[in-house]
């Protein structure tokens, strides 16, 4: 009787230890517990879309759902069919792991963002070797054609009956995934594919949706760590190799124009609350890229000045005035849509929903080149015009520097403490 007390209370361990909650690494989160579908919903996005109705639509995909999903030997197993697995949270800037198995002639996807796709391809299926599949698994596959990140970098896929091991980076748009520890997509853009113009970027924030498409696939290890703004920042800003720093962090040598409306707090530009006006480089550039940071207060107003001649309201009389503004304000609400941050003043409108909360410091990369300027803030591009093109102004007000070649570059102050940091040039 001893014995199989013993026996019997040594099978209750090692039941207890085979459901024991996945163990994810440090400052990561298992968003799948091994044992059921808890903090998961199914909905095809591609179904969602088209209804009238989303949350009608979505919740007439869980009864299916529950029948194609299961969870056997803590993993979560689609047998190729139903609605995708979908998290129940939305996720922004993320570190994400998870490991999958599946079978040939499936293929399948992670979807970010609610939006298609970290590609799996049965790799030795010559029929979508025309798709890309030999080309093997972990691209933006939904990605336009010759674009960075459509196809990866190199095979990585493990033989059928391998678990293979995602890691992906994302950071506004740009994305990393690495494949069983080889890199094959490298801070790529990752397009919106709902918006077949690609002019409207990949949303901030979205689910993730684990992919059902014609075969069984299974997923485990499934864990997820949000970026913070700092890292997020550190990441996409690189070592500034070939920038040169024209802001030393002390006192604003180099600079000219309302110096006395300036002041520097913390390593940082700020213009005096109450105060404006244009502080710009004694240097004038002509095609360059600018690396910064920035972060306003509730309601705060700015703006950086582009080729900018010395004099005059940058947002006509030099190139343009690209706005740095506190979108959410209730002050703004009614704004021309060429007003709000990123927006070439007055001339084309920036896409908005990328800043962070007021109060956090943003980062922003402008790159100006001809006629041209594309503004990508936090990782996401939100500007992409071409100026030479703009025929319509607000207003109706002429903007006769829009076709400067060569200018500074500074800051348009509005009388609210608008902060910048880290600011470095790089000519082209």
């Amino acid at each position: 009787m001893r014995k199989t007390t013993i026996t019997l209370a040594s099978l209750t361990v090692l039941a207890g230890s085979a459901l024991a909650d996945p163990q994810p690494p440090e400052g990561f989160t298992a968003l799948f517990n091994g044992k059921n579908l808890d903090g998961w919903h199914g909905n095809n996005p591609h179904t969602t879309v088209k209804a009238d109705d989303p949350e009608k639509s979505i919740a007439e995909q869980q009864e299916e759902f529950k029948a194609h999903w299961s969870v056997e030997n803590e993993e979560l197993v689609n047998d190729g069919h139903g609605p995708y697995a979908t998290t129940d949270k939305d996720y922004g800037d993320i570190e994400f792991h998870i490991d999958y198995k599946t079978v040939p002639l499936a293929d399948s996807g992670i979807y970010l963002r609610g939006t298609p796709q970290v590609q799996i391809w049965d790799y030795t299926e010559e029929k979508k070797f025309k798709l890309g599949a030999d080309l093997g698994s972990g691209g933006l596959w939904n990605n336009s054609a010759g674009t960075a990140g459509k196809d990866p970098l190199v095979k990585a896929d493990k033989p059928f009956g391998e678990w293979n091991a995602f890691r992906i980076r994302q950071i506004g748009a740009r994305t990393w995934v690495w494949l069983n520890d080889q890199k094959v997509v490298d801070g790529a853009i990752m397009e919106n594919f709902w918006d077949k113009t690609r002019e409207t970027p990949l949303p901030a924030t979205g689910p993730i949706h684990l992919q059902t498409h014609g075969g069984e696939i299974r997923w485990k290890n499934i864990f997820l760590r949000e970026i913070p703004t700092e890292e997020a920042t550190a990441i996409l800003r690189g070592d500034d190799a070939g920038f040169t720093s024209i802001f030393n962090g002390k006192d604003l040598s180099g600079w000219t124009g309302a110096v006395d409306n300036y002041e520097v707090v913390d390593g940082a530009i700020r213009c005096q609350a109450g105060k404006g006006g244009t502080l710009h480089t004694e240097e004038t550039y002509g095609d360059f890229v600018v690396r910064l940071e920035f972060k306003v207060p509730p309601g705060g107003n700015n703006g950086l000045a582009i080729r900018y001649p010395g004099e005059g309201n940058p947002a006509y009389a030099g190139m343009t005035e690209l706005q740095v503004l506190d979108n959410t304000a209730e002050k703004y609400a009614k704004l021309d849509q060429r007003q709000y941050h990123g927006s070439a003043y007055g001339m084309v409108a920036a896409q908005r929903g990328y800043l962070r909360p007021v109060g956090e410091w943003n980062y922003q990369e402008v790159t100006v080149k001809g006629s041209t300027i594309k503004v990508e803030l936090n990782g996401t591009v939100i500007l992409d015009t071409d100026l030479a093109d703009v025929k319509e102004f607000m207003g109706k007000k002429a903007h006769p520097g829009k076709d400067l070649t060569e200018g500074s570059f500074g800051f348009a102050g509005h009388n609210d403490p608008v902060m910048f940091r880290n600011i470095a040039i790089k000519k082209l």
